[in-house]
């Protein structure tokens, strides 16, 4: 995803909108999806879009430790003045009392992308795009 270019502005609600239409089976992370759980695996490639329609955000890697284990978890983070605003529009895949426990902001420059999640965040992004341009402004 690296070559694609950085999308128009977008009210962050129609893009969560547009995310959440557009997340699949075939978007998740190995395929995994749970019924009344859509933001389950689909935190990565969510990261990947936000990126692209808000540039100047960072994709963040930490561990979420839940009741059940620790996870990996991906979220975006947008620098406003001289704070930063998490935008993890994938939280709601974990249970409550769900806790952050370890993040680091990665080099946009050295993601290292497999083939397959190069797949699954472009399947997304097109996803994405098909739901944004069919909405009504």
């Amino acid at each position: 995803m690296a070559d694609v270019p950085i999308h128009r502005a977008v009210d962050l609600i129609a893009l969560r909108e547009a995310l959440e239409a557009s997340w699949s089976p075939r978007t998740s992370y190995g395929g995994v999806w749970e019924p009344g759980n859509p933001a389950l695996g689909q935190c990565y490639p969510t990261t990947r879009v936000v990126q692209l329609f808000l540039p100047a955000s960072e994709i963040v890697k930490g561990v979420v430790r839940t009741p059940a284990r620790d996870e990996v978890h991906f979220w975006s983070e947008l620098p406003v003045g001289s704070d930063t605003v998490a935008i993890d529009l994938t939280w709601q895949q974990f249970p409550p009392g769900s806790v952050v426990t370890v993040r680091e902001v990665l080099d946009r420059e050295r993601l290292g992308d497999s083939p397959p999640t190069v797949a699954r965040c472009a399947l997304l992004l097109a996803d994405v795009e098909r739901h944004l341009q069919g909405r009504v402004n």
